[in-house]
């Protein structure tokens, strides 16, 4: 008898399996980008400036659309799963359930990093941002931490109200007070990044995130077990 696939193994497996469905239909990605563009465009449209200078106001269109782009994507990576069951039978699979968290969390973590990819160069043609490398390596280096504690946030609210009525309602309800710890350091950070300051004297946002990363990760890794519950 074969046995069990290991932990990392098994959320590799649920990764791909989820990669695989949202490359073969695209609509949730799809959707997700519509959404950020769309805030991208109605934010300049609407920016004055004179009032305001691009650096100051960029921060917050970049985390307001990656916020609101990313729950799109949170909530598909379970709601995939209850058309056919495809839920029950990963329950009773021969895997941890600490698994199906971080194949979940990779999934999301890959959806959510492509609409950043796509977002960033977006938000910077529009606002004439100056990034040069350094600027434009540091910022992604940014969006990459934020988004790990994000989708960690996500996947687990996103388990919990699979199941019920108002999914789509509950999810955003949920996590976004819990998203507050994580955007604020970020805009902070961007906007440093933006206003070409030194980073050393962002240092002290940049342990804040990595320290909001771990903590969520690693509570929400242990709690997503017990929200799969009836």
């Amino acid at each position: 008898m074969n046995a069990a696939p290991g932990l990392l193994a098994s959320a590799w497996t649920i990764a791909r399996k989820d990669l695989a469905i949202e490359f073969r239909t695209r609509s949730a990605f799809l959707s997700a980008l519509v959404l950020s563009l769309l805030a991208i465009v109605i934010f300049y449209f609407a920016w004055d400036p004179t009032a305001i200078r691009a650096t100051d106001l960029a921060p917050g269109v970049l985390w307001v659309t990656f916020t609101f782009s990313g729950l799109l994507g949170l909530h598909r990576s379970f709601g995939v799963e209850q058309h056919d069951g495809a839920m029950d039978a990963l329950l009773v699979a021969p895997v941890p359930r600490e698994s199906i968290f971080l194949g979940k969390a990779l999934a999301n973590l890959a959806f959510v990093l492509g609409v950043q990819a796509v977002a960033l160069p977006a938000v910077a043609l529009f606002y004439n941002l100056p990034l040069d490398g350094r600027a434009f390596a540091l910022l992604a280096g940014v969006m990459v931490l934020a988004a790990l504690g994000l989708v960690s946030i996500g996947t687990m609210f996103a388990g919990m109200t699979a199941n019920t009525r108002l999914a789509e309602l509950l999810l955003p309800v949920l996590a976004l007070p819990f998203f507050v710890p994580i955007v604020m350091p970020a805009a902070k950070l961007t906007a440093a990044v933006l206003a070409g300051r030194p980073f050393g004297e962002a240092v002290a946002w940049l342990r804040i995130l990595l320290a909001f990363d771990l903590v969520f990760a690693y509570v929400c890794m242990l709690v997503f077990p017990f929200t799969l519950d009836d």
